[in-house]
C-alpha cells in the first residue's frame, strides 16, 4: 500500500498521518493500544482491519468525539476509550494487567483540535490563547503573560526550532508590558514584529507549537511515558511513535536506541543486572516520512517522523 493511500478509514473528521505505514507496522498484531487517540483516525483504520483497540487521550473533548465516531466498534466490543495522560499509563486500573501487541503514540494535535477556535490551538484570527489539552491549569495566555524571558527563549528554540528565539522572547515580554496577551492576534503580531511582514503560516505554526508543548508539559510527559509504554508490550510487540519536531524526535530516537543496547544499566552501576542483552531492536534506522503525495493531500503530514521498535520475543 502506498504512503497515505486512501481507504475505508478516510473521514472529514480527521485525516490520520502515515496510516498505511502504521497498518504495516501492526499487521501481525491483534491487541493495539492507541495512547494518543486524538481524532481517532488511526484507531478507525486499525479497527477496520479487524484489530481490538484501546484508546487513551488526556483531552476529554477529543475522547468524547472519538467515542462517538467509533461507536459501532464500541458496541461490537472491539474498542474502548480511557481518559488520561499516557505518562500515567501505569496508574490506569482498566489496563493494569493488560499487555499489547502494538502501541501507537501520535504526538501531534488532531485537525479537529486545531480547527476548534475555542480550544486556542490555532493561529487563526481572533482565537483565544488557551491550548490546554485537559482544560485545566495555566492557559497559553497565562503562560505568555508570566514566563521569564530566558525560559521562553529556550522553549522557542528547543520546541519551535526558532533561530531568533531570544529576540522573539524579548519582543513578547516587551509587548505584554503594554497589553496582556489574550488572542492569537497578539502572538502573531509579536512573531511578525521579529520575523517581519513576510512571516507566514509556517512560522506561526512553529511558534504556536512550541507554546502548546510548554503549556501541556509534553516533553516531560513523553520522557515519562516511554519506558512505561515499553513495559506494556507483549514479548515481540511493537511501539510506533510519530513526532512533529526535532525535540520530540530526539527524545524518541534516543530512547529507542538505548533500549536496543546490549546493556542498559546506568553508567554509575558497577554490576550489570539487565541480563546483558538488548531489550529489543530499532526497526527504523531512519525516521519514516510521508510521501509527496500524502503531503499534497494532508499538509500536517509534512513534518511527521515515524520511528518504530520491537521488543525481544523471549
Amino acid at each position: 500500500m502506498s504512503s497515505g493511500a486512501p481507504g475505508a478509514w478516510d473521514s472529514d473528521f480527521h485525516a490520520p498521518v502515515l496510516v498505511a505505514e502504521i497498518l504495516g507496522v501492526f499487521a501481525g498484531g491483534k491487541e493495539i493500544l492507541d495512547c494518543t487517540l486524538g481524532g481517532g483516525g488511526h484507531s478507525e483504520a486499525m479497527l477496520s482491519e479487524g484489530k481490538m483497540v484501546t484508546g487513551i487521550d488526556r483531552d476529554p473533548v477529543a475522547l468524547s468525539e472519538a467515542k462517538k465516531r467509533l461507536a459501532p466498534y464500541v458496541d461490537a466490543g472491539r474498542f474502548r476509550a480511557i481518559p488520561g495522560n499516557f505518562a500515567y499509563i501505569d496508574e490506569m486500573p482498566a489496563i493494569a494487567n493488560q499487555k499489547f501487541d502494538g502501541i501507537l503514540a501520535d504526538l501531534g494535535v488532531s485537525s479537529r483540535q486545531i480547527n476548534d477556535q475555542e480550544r486556542g490551538f490555532s493561529f487563526r484570527e481572533g482565537a483565544q490563547l488557551d491550548m490546554r489539552m485537559e482544560g485545566a491549569g495555566e492557559s497559553a495566555a497565562d503562560y505568555l503573560n508570566s514566563v521569564a524571558v530566558e525560559d521562553l527563549a529556550n522553549v522557542l528554540r528547543d520546541y519551535g526550532d526558532e533561530p531568533k528565539a531570544r529576540r522573539m522572547a524579548a519582543e513578547i515580554v516587551r509587548r505584554r508590558g503594554n497589553r496582556e496577551f489574550r488572542t492569537s492576534d497578539d502572538l502573531v503580531g509579536a512573531i511578525r514584529g521579529v520575523l517581519g511582514a513576510r512571516s507566514g503560516p509556517g512560522d506561526f505554526a512553529r511558534i504556536f507549537q512550541a507554546i502548546r508543548i510548554a503549556v501541556n508539559d509534553e516533553i516531560r510527559a513523553l520522557e515519562t511515558a516511554l519506558p512505561k509504554l515499553r513495559e506494556k508490550l507483549v514479548p515481540g510487540g511493537t511501539i510506533a511513535i510519530m513526532s512533529y519536531h526535532s525535540g520530540e524526535d530526539r527524545v524518541v530516537k534516543n530512547a529507542l536506541r538505548e533500549w536496543s543496547r546490549s546493556c542498559i544499566c546506568p553508567p554509575e552501576q558497577l554490576r550489570c543486572n539487565c541480563r546483558g542483552r538488548a531489550l529489543g531492536k530499532v526497526l527504523t534506522k531512519k525516521a519514516v516520512t510521508a510521501s509527496g503525495e500524502e503531503v499534497a493531500r494532508n499538509s500536517r503530514a509534512r513534518s511527521a517522523r515515524l520511528r518504530t521498535w520491537r521488543s525481544d520475543a523471549q
